[in-house]
C-alpha cells in the first residue's frame, strides 16, 4: 500500500460495511480521494464497485463505518442532504429524462441546483455535441451523447465530488475517447472524481490513482503504472 495522496483529502471512506438484506457486500472498505484528484475503483463485475458508490450517496446505507466530505460526516444523512453537500452520482443507467429535450434536461438541472455550478455556456464549450442536439429528446440521442448529458447535468450543480459509474459502458471506441476527454476536463476544472469502470485501460488513461476491490474488500491501492506493469495483479483481480 502507498500513501493515498499529498493533497488535502476531500472524500474519505473508512471501514464501511454494506449489506443487501443478509448478504454482506462491502467488508471494511476504506479509500481516500484528494481534492481535485481522479481515482478509479477497479474490479470484476459483482465485486462491490457500484455498491461502494451507492453507499457514499446513501442509496445503500452502510451499517458501520464512516463517509466524510471535507471532514463532515455524511453517514446517516439522507440522499438529498448528501447531494446538497456537493456529492453527485452519475449512475450507469444515466437516468436522463428521455421525454424531454437536451435543452430541457439541462435547464431542469439548473433549476433544481442547490447552488450554481458550471454555466450553460461552459457546458456547451466542453460538450459541443450537446449544443448540436439541444432540440432532440433524450431518446433520440446516442449512448455517448446520453452519457455526456448525464455528466453535464451534474456539473451544472455545485459539485465537489463526482461519482461516475461505468461511464464508457456500451460505447464505441471513438466515443470512449470523447468521454475520457470529458473526464480530463472535469479534472482540469478541479472537481474530485471517483470513477468505477470495467474498461480497465480507459480508467488507467484518466486516473491519478487506483483501488482494486474483490469480493467486497479493497485488495490494492496504487498508481495506473503499477497496474499496467503487474500482470499477476491484473490476472488475479481484473481479467475475466
Amino acid at each position: 500500500m502507498i500513501a493515498s495522496t499529498a493533497r488535502e483529502t476531500r472524500l474519505r471512506i473508512a471501514a464501511i460495511n454494506s449489506y443487501y438484506g443478509d448478504s454482506h457486500i462491502l467488508r471494511d472498505v476504506s479509500l481516500e480521494i484528494g481534492a481535485g484528484e481522479t481515482v478509479a475503483l477497479l474490479g470484476r463485475n459483482g465485486v462491490g464497485k457500484t455498491t461502494t458508490l451507492k453507499s457514499i450517496v446513501g442509496w445503500v446505507r452502510p451499517r458501520t463505518g464512516s463517509v466524510t466530505l471535507d471532514g463532515r460526516e455524511l453517514m446517516g444523512c439522507d440522499m438529498m442532504t448528501i447531494a446538497r453537500a456537493g456529492v453527485a452520482l452519475v449512475p450507469e443507467e444515466r437516468r436522463i429524462f428521455t421525454n424531454l429535450t437536451v435543452a430541457e434536461n439541462l435547464k431542469l438541472a439548473q433549476v433544481t441546483a442547490r447552488a450554481p455550478g458550471w454555466t450553460l455556456d461552459h457546458v456547451y464549450e466542453k460538450f459541443p455535441r450537446l449544443r448540436e442536439r439541444l432540440t432532440h429528446k433524450g431518446d433520440e440521442i446516442s449512448g455517448g451523447e446520453k452519457q455526456m448529458l448525464a455528466i453535464a447535468r451534474a456539473l451544472l450543480q455545485d459539485v465537489k465530488v463526482l461519482l461516475l459509474d461505468e461511464p464508457t459502458e456500451g460505447l464505441a471506441p471513438l466515443v470512449v475517447r470523447e468521454v475520457e476527454s470529458v473526464i480530463r476536463e472535469i479534472k482540469a476544472a478541479g472537481i474530485t472524481t471517483l470513477l468505477v469502470e470495467q474498461n480497465l485501460y480507459s480508467a488507467l488513461a484518466v486516473a491519478d490513482r487506483c483501488y482494486i476491490i474483490d469480493q467486497g474488500e479493497i485488495k490494492f491501492e496504487g498508481t495506473p503504472e503499477q497496474v499496467r506493469g503487474d500482470e499477476e495483479l491484473r490476472r488475479r483481480y481484473l481479467h475475466v
